[in-house]
This record gives structure tokens, sequence and C-alpha cells, in this order.
């Protein structure tokens, strides 16, 4: 004689199956991105930085690398007003401005040939670097 089940004990049964499933999907995107590197370029100018950007993802495509971006990120603008006499002209001021601009490249899975072929690279001066591993 078969068993009558309840609402709740299939319910129960149903969420079960499903936790299983997601946990396995989480488990698969894991496996796909073991690493990425994060490379933040900033410099003053946008023209040097969008060439130092460009050599660096020429860098990395040679090596067939999966790149994401360059992405830009906001404009750091610092912005300073100063007296222009020394004295007497209080309401004589200048205001100053520097802007930092910056974009941000992710490589993903990076190759020991990539890390090598970056860290060998000669890029213009006033370009700032930051690396990551992620």
């Amino acid at each position: 004689m078969p068993t009558k089940t309840t609402k709740k004990e299939t319910g129960e049964k149903v969420a079960k199956k499903v936790a299983v499933k997601k946990t396995a999907v989480k488990a698969s995107a894991k496996a796909d991105i073991i690493s990425k590197l994060r490379i933040r370029v900033r410099a003053y100018e946008y023209k040097i930085l969008d060439l130092s950007v460009k050599q660096i993802i020429d860098t990395a495509l040679r090596y067939d690398a999966k790149i994401e971006g360059p992405v830009p990120l906001p404009t750091e603008i610092k912005k300073y007003t100063v007296n222009r006499s020394s004295f007497v002209y209080k309401n004589a001021r200048e205001q100053f401005e520097m802007r930092v601009h910056k974009r941000l490249i992710d490589i993903l899975n990076p190759t020991p040939k990539i890390m090598e072929a970056l860290t060998n690279m000669s890029l213009p001066s006033g370009v700032n670097i930051d690396v990551k591993i992620m």
C-alpha cells in the first residue's frame, strides 16, 4: 500500500534539490575563473595614459590572454586656490587644478609568461601602475 506524502514533505525535497543545483552552478563558475590580474593605470595626461594602456593590452594579447577593459574610472580632480599677491589684494586669487586620469584592466587567468612580459615592459614617465592578483 503506497504511503501518502504531505505537501510539506515534497516541498522540502524540492528545496533540497534546488539547493544542490545552485551550489553546483556556483562551483562551476568558480572553476572557470581561477585568478584575475587587476591593473590600475594612472597618469596626468590622458594621451600618454591611453598609449600605455594600448601597449599593456597588446602585450597581453600577444600571449593569448582574456582581457576585460580598459574601463575608464572617474577622473580625480584636485583644486588649489592661491592668493595672487602676498599682502594686500585678498580678492585677487588664482585657481589651479590637477587632473588624474585612471583606467582599469583585468586579465583573466594570467600565465607566468604574461606576468613576466608585463613586468619587463617599459612605459613612459608619468604613468603609475598598480597591479593586484585577485
